[in-house]
């Protein structure tokens, strides 16, 4: 009998793609309210484009803080802090708007005097582990992770200096009865300066990103595909709008698993929708290893 085949794929993005700069955002806003205020209700969104990043969203909190700054150190620290990059966290306009939390909300949220907290909303949360990996995650989202890590790792410690904040990775894995076998197909894009040509960047980014990452899956039959269209010069904001929220498949399991639709960022406890999917992570790592020994 005849293993069953099939290709299963994932993708990731780095921290300077768009709509990670947003999560990022709306992350460190929300741990700055809660390191000062462990009570803090919070919910944050950011978009960005062109020259602009826009936070809005519910806030009840004792503690108050600079937005605006916690935004331009944001960007600063991803990497784009020169104008040549088409996006600067020290010139960029930052627009805020924060109001209260209704209280119709906060009715069914804060404590009572038995200490019980209700759930900001409803919804569904979904945990999911399996023992591909060591991080008990499925093959193809890791290994785009990593891909994406590595990529923002050569560009911070300036081994392939050329290369910009914006990137994003993909992996197909084929699968034999289930289980991972090889790559199929690496898809890869980084932005670039302008000078550099696409024999280089072919070049570099196998040698310095790719075969650290994913040699001991790759096969001849293993498709890689660098910056397929040719450049990618233009990245960031002023190359796409950015949103919180927009990357909660690769936020989770890439795809394989299942996912109730809430996004993670910029929110507190009492949003379920992100503290019940990271029990139920929890949950679900603790039973793989009952089961497995691990």
């Amino acid at each position: 009998m005849q293993p069953r085949k099939y290709i299963f794929t994932s993708e990731s993005v780095t921290e300077g793609h768009p709509d990670k700069i947003c999560d990022r955002i709306s992350d460190s806003i929300l741990d700055s309210f809660l390191s000062n205020d462990p009570d803090a209700r919070v919910a944050v969104e950011t978009m960005t484009t062109t020259g602009v990043v826009i936070v809005a969203g519910e806030v009840t909190s004792t503690h108050r803080m600079d937005v605006q700054d916690i935004v331009r150190n944001e960007i600063n620290d991803i990497g784009y802090d020169k104008p040549e990059f088409g996006f600067d966290g020290n010139t960029c306009s930052v627009l805020v708007s924060l109001h209260e939390q209704s209280p119709d909300i906060s009715l069914g949220v804060t404590s009572n005097e038995l200490r019980e907290q209700g759930a900001g909303d409803q919804g569904l949360m979904f945990g999911f582990a399996i023992n591909e990996t060591p991080e008990f995650m499925p093959l193809p989202i890791m290994l785009a992770h990593n891909l994406s890590l590595r990529l923002s790792e050569v560009r911070k410690k300036k081994e392939l200096d050329w290369v910009r904040p914006d990137g994003k990775s993909q992996v197909s894995i084929l699968y034999e009865d289930n289980k991972p076998k090889s790559i199929d197909t690496i898809v890869l894009s980084t932005q670039h300066s302008p000078e550099i040509s696409q024999e280089q960047i072919n070049e570099e980014i196998a040698k310095f990103v790719i075969s650290p990452v994913c040699s001991d899956w790759i096969t001849s039959e293993t498709k890689v595909f660098v910056n397929p269209t040719g450049r990618f010069v233009i990245g960031g904001p002023p190359g796409d709008t950015g949103l919180t929220g927009r990357k909660i498949i690769a936020d989770t399991y890439g795809g394989m698993g299942r996912h109730g639709g809430g996004a993670f960022s910029g929110k507190d406890p009492t949003k379920v929708d992100r503290s019940a999917c990271y029990m139920a992570r929890y949950i679900s790592k603790k039973i793989l290893c009952s089961r497995t020994g691990y």
